[in-house]
Parts: C-alpha cells; structure tokens; sequence
C-alpha cells in the first residue's frame, strides 16, 4: 500500500519563503551577469525579419557595435525564456504575451510590391491597374487584399486567380521574380525596395493592429549587447520609410 505524501501547513508557509528567496537569487544572478560588459547576444526572430529586415542591415549594426557578437536564431516560437539560452527576441503581435518585457518598435503597415520586370507587361498607376495581374496570398491573411482594396477605394474583382503561400516570406520572394504581387509590411520591403530588387508602384498603405516588439525575460536586467541591440534597433525602425518619389 503506498503512502501519501502531504505537506503540512507549516511546510506551505516555508514554501513560500524560499520561493520567494530563490526568485532573488535568480534576480540576483541575472544582476551579476548584467554587470559584466559582455558584447555577446542570442536573439531570435521570425525567419521573415531575419531574411527581409536584419540582414539587409546587418553591417550597420556591426559598424555601430563592433565589439558586439550576434548569435542568430531564425524560429516562429514564441521563447521560453527561463529555460533557454536566447536573451532577446523580436515579436510580431499585440504586444499581450506574458512573463515578458515589451519594448514597441513599430506598427506594421502592408503595401504591394512587385518585380520592375513586371511593369514590362504594362504600367502601375492606379489600383486598377493591379487588378490585371496575380495577386499573392498568405494563408492566415487571405482577407488583406480586400481591406487593401477598401482602403484604395477600388472594388477588389481579380481577373486572375491569386496564388497563396504559407508565409509572407515566400510571397515577397515570388514577388521579387517577376511572377505576380505580394502585399509585403512596408519595414520587412523597404530596403529591397530602396535596393531596387522590389518596386511600390502605389503608395496606399493598409495599417494592421499588429506591431513588432522587442521582447525579453520579465525583469531582467539588459546586459551592455542587449542595450546596445535595443538602441540599434529603436533607431532603425523609427528612420525606416519607403522613398517612394525616388523610385521613379
């Protein structure tokens, strides 16, 4: 017969002073590691910022912060971060999640992309316009070209069929070969943009609810590469714009 363990009320109250005194101690630890001028980082993004926003801007970064060390990690995961070795990360979402620390960095705008190789099938002038040629999709925001649509004004009647992909990613890169348009969040399109590898032939902007944030572990304190990243960023986002008039 086996015996049941129950603790008993003095043991209740004990438990709750050393849980309170381990969290200082893991306060405390985090303190100490903070102290220490480290340059090294962990970050994690979605592949999608990874691939459109930070890489195109890396070498900025790393002119700025030269004695910084990023160590990338590429995932859709919201982070766990008591149980893993990532120190900061880049959320796009409401800005809700819990047990986490929520620096806003910007709200997310989507506007139509395309290839210039596709303007050699006929100018892009009007919303009109875009109703001639394949539209791309994201499955989770199929709705997006309507409000797009709404939001220029026009009556969304495609004359051809629109092509979904599983991620916004995939849609920008299909855009980039010249086969259709992907409604693309204006901070992940702007430097392919400004690069010329992407074109905004109109400039109607369809505003989200959603934002991108940066996110770490409940009250920890930054190390000296967490603020430095924290900064970077704050600075990039904030002077990030399409130029548009000088596409043209």
């Amino acid at each position: 017969k086996k015996r049941q363990v129950e603790i008993t009320l003095a043991g209740k109250q004990y438990l709750k002073f050393i849980q309170k005194a381990f969290k200082e101690i893991e306060k405390g630890t985090q303190n100490l590691i903070a102290s220490h001028e480290t340059g090294e980082l962990s970050i994690s993004m979605t592949p999608a910022f990874l691939n459109h926003w930070l890489l195109p801007r890396i070498d900025r970064f790393y002119e700025s912060n030269p004695d910084v060390e990023l160590d990338i990690n590429a995932s859709t995961d919201l982070i766990d971060f008591p149980r893993s070795d990532i120190d900061i990360a880049v959320y796009f979402g409401l800005g809700d999640w819990p047990d986490v620390e929520c620096q806003f960095l910007r709200h997310s705008e989507r506007i139509p992309v395309c290839s210039p190789k596709l303007l050699k099938k006929g100018d892009i002038t009007s919303a009109e316009d875009l109703l001639q040629h394949k539209h791309f999709l994201v499955k989770r925001r199929k709705e997006e070209w309507i409000a797009w649509f709404e939001a220029a004004e026009t009556v969304y009647k495609p004359s051809k069929r629109p092509i979904s992909f599983s991620s916004s990613s995939l849609a920008v890169t299909a855009a980039t070969q010249g086969l259709g348009i992907a409604l693309a969040d204006i901070s992940l399109a702007s430097e392919s943009i400004n690069n010329g590898d992407l074109i905004a032939p109109i400039d109607v902007r369809l505003k989200v609810d959603k934002a991108f944030y940066l996110v770490y572990q409940k009250s920890r304190k930054m190390t000296y590469a967490m603020q430095a990243f924290n900064q970077w960023i704050l600075d990039e986002m904030s002077t990030d714009d399409l130029k548009i008039a000088n596409q043209k």
